[in-house]
């Protein structure tokens, strides 16, 4: 019996799926999934906002950094979208034209779910350090916890795992730690109760 042999996908398969759905090309396949949820939303917002002061802007910290929320990356022949993902400005000099940048990042974040944990910590994790990614963080909001990694002779090397009620410090933004618990608003007992109506 004849096995079919495998198409890869292209972009033009990328670009006809739905718009409420994420698509990638990993490894020649097509993979979606649906949208983040609130909680995994919320994350990213609230990462990007504790990042951009001190990184982006310089205020309290080294300045340096642009961050984007979901940026299209081409990665060789892989089609990405990290959560949040920065690149130093000296390796970004002017704005991308194109709805998709080639110029792979300094630091990725992916925000772990049902959904996508399969793939941000297999291929996406390996096409990263493939890229020469430096920095790779995977943020659990379920479980409360953050891996750091960072690349090392083209290997991810652990730096810490940070659970809540702790500080992160973590490569490359440790010149300003943050606690860990301002990406969990809902998970924080001290938060103001809405008055009874």
């Amino acid at each position: 019996m004849a096995v079919a042999a495998h198409r890869s996908a292209t972009y033009a398969d990328l670009m006809a799926v739905p718009e409420h759905l994420v698509a990638e090309i990993i490894d020649g396949t097509l993979e979606t999934h649906p949208r983040p949820r609130p909680q995994h939303a919320l994350a990213v917002s609230d990462l990007s906002t504790v990042l951009g002061p001190p990184f982006r802007q310089g205020r309290g910290g080294p300045g340096g950094w642009l961050f984007m929320v979901e940026p299209e990356l081409h990665l060789g022949t892989h089609v990405v979208v990290p959560d949040l993902a920065g690149w130093r400005r000296p390796r970004m000099p002017s704005m991308p034209e194109d709805a998709f940048l080639e110029t792979a990042p300094d630091w990725v974040c992916e925000i772990l779910s049902p959904s996508t944990a399969r793939l941000d910590r297999g291929p996406k994790r390996r096409i990263y350090a493939e890229a020469g990614i430096g920095h790779l963080w995977l943020l659990d909001p379920g479980e409360g916890f953050l891996e750091g990694f960072a690349l090392a002779d083209g290997r991810w090397v652990v730096l810490a795992t940070v659970q809540r009620g702790e500080t992160v410090a973590l490569a490359p933004f440790d010149a300003v730690p943050f606690p860990l618990d301002d990406l969990f608003p809902f998970a924080d007992p001290a938060a103001p109760a809405l008055p009874e109506t």
